[in-house]
């Protein structure tokens, strides 16, 4: 194997099946994190902006991305852009951004494989016959860096995260707490989105 960035077992469990796509993630975040040579993040301070978006199966990037880098969903460091691309921008406010973007050769070679056949007819990756999964993850492992990746430095990108806030309030018509960022106010009343009636 060419790659020493192949995803722990815990990383397909979390996934949730055996696919190439979320190695793909995964390998361009430990490669992002060389790259800016930082740590993965254990807290709030590393952002990861996939350019994939809903639709397509190259969306299980994202989780591969999550696992490699730890800017989860979750902790609120990973935001999709909707552009449909295979790409991402990972940012440390200390230190940079890069972009990597899969190469349209490495991609044409790829969509070669059978899995893809199951797949464009709607089976599910956890249906495919596992020779057929393992064929095509393998030869992703197999497949060197410069041949997938293009790499893109972007010194002049620019990101203010959310400031974080613990301040809350019960909102006056269903009585559950609301952060503050999400109240809106009806009839002089702090209320929740859902109960306001307004658009989000």
């Amino acid at each position: 194997m060419k790659t020493t960035h192949i995803p722990p077992d815990w990383a397909f469990e979390f996934h949730g099946h055996r696919c190439p796509f979320m190695p793909i993630g995964y390998r361009m975040g430990k490669l992002a994190l060389e790259y800016l040579n930082v740590e993965r993040e254990k807290d709030h301070g590393f952002f990861v902006f996939p350019e994939i978006g809903e639709g397509h199966p190259q969306a299980c990037m994202a989780d591969g991305m999550q696992a490699a880098t730890g800017a989860t969903y979750g902790k609120v460091l990973m935001a999709k852009t909707f552009y449909g691309k295979l790409a991402a921008t990972f940012f440390h406010p200390q230190k940079s951004a890069v972009r990597y973007s899969l190469r349209p050769e490495f991609v044409d070679a790829f969509g070669k494989f059978e899995f893809f056949a199951y797949r464009k007819k709607g089976v599910e990756p956890s249906q495919i016959p596992q020779k057929l999964v393992d064929e095509v993850i393998n030869w992703v492992y197999e497949q060197s860096d410069d041949s997938m990746f293009k790499i893109e430095p972007r010194p002049d990108f620019k990101f203010v995260p959310v400031k974080g806030s613990f301040n809350k309030d019960k909102c006056s018509i269903c009585s559950e707490y609301v952060f503050e960022r999400y109240l809106r106010m009806k009839d002089g009343k702090p209320v929740c989105i859902p109960c306001s009636g307004y658009e989000k």
